[in-house]
């Protein structure tokens, strides 16, 4: 078998891997005038007003080189940030990509990241038009930020919901959680027994949630063809709980949950069972499902009935704050929310 080639990326030199891997670039949107190749970006958005975000993806911390395919997390880096625009209501339009490399890092492995970030580009709609290179001493770094636009009246945020409100989200939850248990678990084995083969069958569904999750741009065009501007809005990236409590914290509201509302996936389910996690705790504080969580008016309820085949499920209300917020569970007992999602600066020790 012949070995296969790997290029050090000492041999293009900063400037050489930047012109390899935006050499064929092609702008798409007549809001950027100018892309990739001067000091910085030009962008025009006109009367529309500007969406920024932007992500820190630590290898370590948010990936693990192990078993995350590297087109795969070049697309997630980028889906995490068009979803946060999402989560305002807005449109992406723009990206720049910030890469911190190890020596361990060939030029070959680079392009598979940047195949992943191309193919997220063209899904989404988006140019690249920037970033940045240089070398790491800790691993791979990966820094996206994306720009949007959006209609002043109809960019949503996380302050407006109002009690009466209903709570809505766009999908299941709890998947990607238990696709990261299933690949720390399936790490383990091999690294007690190389000889082991991983049991991934019939996982799918979950690990392509956890390795190459989707935002949710066909909701936000849903709403704009129903004419539904949600009171608030926000992406789940770091659990249900967590992301309905920032909604609530910051509109001063409560909240009632239905536990037998959270829609969680059989598959979901199923290993979660299997591992002795209840499953409704991996959707509160799994995260990682880049589901958009958002409220509306009671008004609009009616209007989702031509929603097709996008489900939009309905899973709470917005209470008075003094009333808390708390989830309803089946035994029809109420238990106060936490937050106890994802926190990438807590102590683990």
């Amino acid at each position: 078998m012949s070995e296969v080639k790997k290029t050090e990326i000492g041999q293009l030199g900063e400037f050489g891997l930047i012109h390899h891997l935006t050499n064929n670039i092609k702008l798409k949107h007549s809001s950027t005038l100018k892309g990739v190749g001067d000091d910085a970006a030009v962008l025009d958005f006109t009367n529309k007003k500007t969406v920024v975000t932007t992500d820190l993806l630590l290898e370590g911390i948010h990936f693990d080189l192990t078993y995350t395919p590297l087109k795969h997390l070049g697309y997630k880096a980028v889906v995490v940030n068009v979803s946060d625009v999402y989560a305002m209501n807005a449109t992406p339009k723009q990206i720049t990509v910030s890469l911190g490399l190890s020596s361990k890092m060939s030029v070959e492995a680079i392009d598979e990241l940047y195949e992943g970030i191309y193919a997220a580009c063209e899904y989404y709609d988006v140019d690249l038009v920037g970033g940045d290179t240089t070398s790491s001493l800790t691993g791979l770094t990966i820094s996206v930020t994306a720009l949007g636009e959006g209609d002043k009246e109809k960019l949503a945020y996380r302050d407006g919901a109002k009690p009466n409100d209903l709570i809505c989200v766009s999908g299941d939850l709890g998947g990607a959680y238990m696709g990261l248990q299933l690949l720390e678990r399936e790490k383990r084995v091999y690294a007690d027994n190389p000889e082991a083969q991983p049991d991934l069958s019939g996982y799918d569904y979950i690990l392509s949630r956890q390795l190459k999750p989707e935002a949710r741009k066909e909701v936000i065009e849903l709403l704009d063809k129903l004419n539904v501007i949600p009171s608030s809005m926000i992406d789940i990236s770091d659990g249900l709980s967590s992301e309905l409590l920032h909604i609530c914290s910051q509109s001063k509201t409560g909240c009632r949950l239905y536990e037998n509302k959270i829609p969680v996936d059989p598959t979901t389910s199923m290993l979660a069972e299997e591992m002795g996690i209840n499953p409704i705790v991996t959707a509160l504080n799994g995260g990682e499902d880049y589901e958009l969580l958002f409220t509306i008016s009671q008004d609009d309820y009616e209007k989702f009935k031509d929603a097709g085949d996008i489900n939009i499920y309905i899973i709470g209300h917005i209470t008075e704050e003094s009333k808390g917020s708390y989830l309803v569970t089946n035994a029809d007992q109420e238990v106060e929310l936490q937050a106890q999602g994802w926190n990438p600066i807590k102590n683990n020790d």
